[in-house]
């Protein structure tokens, strides 16, 4: 089959789980809705038509259940997209959107405006959290490049300081937090209980676009698979090409970190595990690894919240007490040990 029709009919496929994963998701929770009242209350947003639906459910799906499962769309949209760039720029299975800090300093600006409300001036944790992502990014990058280049292994160890720093700066502001501590860890902890149409307009314009720029750049990230000596005899603008990558996926996940919170493995199990299906051709690689991050994080978080993850607790039913961050996880890191125990991860 020609590459345009494999790409086509993953995609397709891909799409379909999506959409029966985002209408599952619909149904289940503390109150359980047949998928014809879901059908209907989703139709009744358009205008267009008027069914007769309880106001209960209405409200349930429209403007509680809808919002959040149309950001966890995003979010993972996002983080897988990002994740498989970040695979491909550093030749490592084991990156992930957050390798250079992106999370950490999404992180830091987060917990700053809900640590110090009247020290950071957003009326919204989404402007710092995303204003500290990006400007991370691009704090490594300024450290790493020398002469016009940047190495590739330098960028990953200015990472990892400036992540300890920044670890540091957020374990000394949750201490000062007071009665703020336990919102900015359950932010840490990556979130989705209290998710807007207005976070879904956050998030969503930047994640389409970026995810459009990268899909654009598909063939020189296969061609930088080959090593970057290789890659500028071919015609590659390499050290333009890195930025560029490097940018893009960073704004990719500020964006999707900014209104979600920290959710690790979105970025590293997805990417891999589709990279094991359809191959390593970016070309296919990236948008199925999109679609198949956005279908994963709307059923963890679907997971999350189920009474029957409290129950064993004691918790009171209805509480969004689990963090989809605790999901993706529990669910990532076992599946990702079978990977190394099998030999799976390899190097690109």
């Amino acid at each position: 089959m020609r590459l345009s029709g494999r790409l086509v009919a993953w995609c397709v496929a891909l799409s379909v789980l999506l959409v029966g994963t985002v209408v599952a998701s619909a149904m289940l929770g503390p109150v359980r809705i047949d998928p014809v009242t879901v059908s209907k209350a989703v139709l009744n947003l358009t205008g267009v038509v008027a069914y007769d639906v309880p106001s209960a459910h209405q409200t349930i799906v429209a403007d509680v259940r809808l919002p959040r499962i149309a950001l966890a769309a995003v979010v993972g949209f996002a983080l897988a997209a990002a994740g498989t760039v970040m695979q491909g720029f550093f030749r490592n299975p084991l990156a992930d959107p957050s390798i250079i800090g992106v999370s950490t300093g999404a992180a830091a600006g987060a917990v700053a405006a809900i640590a110090f409300p009247t020290v950071v001036p957003f009326s919204s944790v989404h402007v710092p959290a995303f204003i500290g992502a990006v400007g991370t990014a691009f704090l490594v990058y300024a450290i790493a490049t020398e002469g016009g280049r940047t190495p590739v292994a330098t960028l990953l160890l200015a990472g990892v300081a400036i992540q300890a720093f920044l670890g540091a700066l957020i374990s000394y502001m949750l201490v000062h937090s007071g009665e703020n501590l336990r919102e900015a860890v359950v932010w840490m902890m990556g979130h989705l209980h209290r998710s807007s149409w207005s976070d879904v307009t956050f998030a969503l314009p930047v994640t389409i676009l970026g995810v459009s720029v990268l899909c654009a750049y598909t063939r020189e990230m296969n061609v930088l698979l080959l090593g970057e000596e290789d890659a500028h005899h071919l015609g590659v603008d390499v050290e333009r090409t890195k930025l560029l990558l490097l940018a893009v996926a960073s704004i990719v996940t500020a964006a999707g970190v900014a209104v979600a919170g920290v959710i690790g493995f979105v970025g590293l199990i997805v990417p891999h595990i589709l990279r094991l299906i359809v191959g390593p051709d970016h070309r296919i690689l990236l948008p199925t690894s999109a679609l198949a991050g956005a279908s994963f994080l709307v059923a963890a978080d679907t997971i999350a919240r189920l009474d029957s993850l409290a129950f064993p607790f004691g918790l009171e039913v209805g509480t969004p007490i689990v963090p989809v961050g605790i999901v993706t996880a529990v669910l990532g890191a076992p599946f990702f040990l079978y990977l190394l125990t099998k030999r799976e991860v390899h190097e690109l």
